[in-house]
């Protein structure tokens, strides 16, 4: 796996991944960023986040199960110090399809936790990660609005 990150100006980069996907990747302006995208920390949250769920919708198809949407919510606490680790993951899991059986969500979601998520099992290492799963009898799940929580430095 490979990565290049090019400083532009300011707190602003840009991230090529290996493979050949770019992204902005800058600071809150309060640190000399412009607001132009994520900040690294949200990336690697994201990044966990996005590895779970990928775990657990390709968990449930192989169980042959009816699933039809997910949606994984994380939220972080970090340490007051520098290097500002995350110290306590929320993992939100919503679960959307008809006649899903319950079990096979939570092993699932277990799985993803224990044996194949390598970014959560990484960041476990410093942080509890706590998980939640919401299951719905339906093709969607119903999202609430934007994310946005004013907290997004580093």
């Amino acid at each position: 796996m490979r990565a290049r990150i090019k400083w532009t100006e300011g707190m602003s980069f840009v991230g090529e991944t290996g493979s050949g996907h770019a992204l902005v990747i800058d600071g809150a302006p309060e640190h000399g960023g412009r607001d132009l995208g994520p900040r690294p920390m949200e990336l690697v949250l994201a990044g966990a986040a996005a590895c779970t769920a990928f775990d657990v919708v390709l968990i449930l198809k192989k169980a042959r199960q009816p699933v039809a949407d997910c949606v994984v919510e994380a939220e972080a606490d970090r340490a007051a110090v520098e290097p500002k680790v995350f110290t306590r993951i929320r993992l939100a899991y919503t679960i959307a399809g008809r006649g899903l059986d319950p079990r096979q969500v939570e092993r699932a979601v277990k799985l993803s936790k224990e044996k194949y998520c390598s970014a959560t099992i990484m960041l476990a290492r410093t942080a509890e990660i706590e998980t939640t799963i919401t299951i719905v009898d339906g093709d969607r799940v119903p999202l609430p609005g934007a994310l946005t929580d004013g907290q997004a430095s580093g």
